[in-house]
């Protein structure tokens, strides 16, 4: 059942009564407007002014890579949307080791995105144009971009890697 409280005019729907519904939050005025927010809305790279157009493969029965597709566009990204039965020879053709696996991949110029990367980081690592193959959040872990659940947030790692498959650690979420 989810509680409306009312805080200085503002309506917060929780899931329960003092606990709110997730890392997102419904936030409106009013009842009519309310819009879900996430943790990871709050644009951290304003200034970014790199490629915007990526593509992005995914299998036409996953939920959770359109919900990745959703945080990428708020971000400003454009995304071609494709949808296949055949991810495994696409990981393949991008030389994605099988251990950095997720469930969608992105390609945008020409780097490999992999997984429910947070699209800020996204833009850290294009603007630093690095001599790497991509980036990747191997699994689906709980509380990354699209993959949110309540309040529910697994500790994950960003790792970058190169075209040898070696890896090494771009970020760190242990609290977000």
């Amino acid at each position: 059942m989810a509680i409306a409280s009312v805080i200085g005019g503002t309506i917060y729907l929780t899931s329960a009564q003092g606990k709110s519904i997730s890392n997102n939050s419904a936030i409106a005025n009013d009842t009519n407007t309310a819009t879900l927010t996430s943790v990871w809305d709050k644009e951290t790279e304003p200034s970014y002014a790199g490629t915007t157009e990526m593509t992005v493969y995914r299998s036409p029965n996953c939920g959770c890579c359109g919900e990745w597709i959703e945080h990428a566009q708020k971000h400003g990204f454009k995304v071609k949307d494709i949808k296949t039965e055949d991810m495994a020879a696409l990981k393949q053709k991008y030389k994605l080791p099988t251990e950095l696996a997720s469930c969608h991949t992105t390609i945008i110029d020409g780097y490999v995105m992999e997984g429910h990367i947070p699209a800020d980081d996204i833009k850290r690592f294009l603007s630093a144009q690095p001599e790497l193959a991509g980036l990747t959040v191997p699994g689906m872990p709980i509380g990354t971009p699209g993959m949110e659940a309540r309040d529910i947030k697994q500790p994950f790692q960003i790792l970058a890697f190169n075209e040898r498959g070696e890896v090494e650690v771009f970020k760190e979420y242990q609290s977000y």
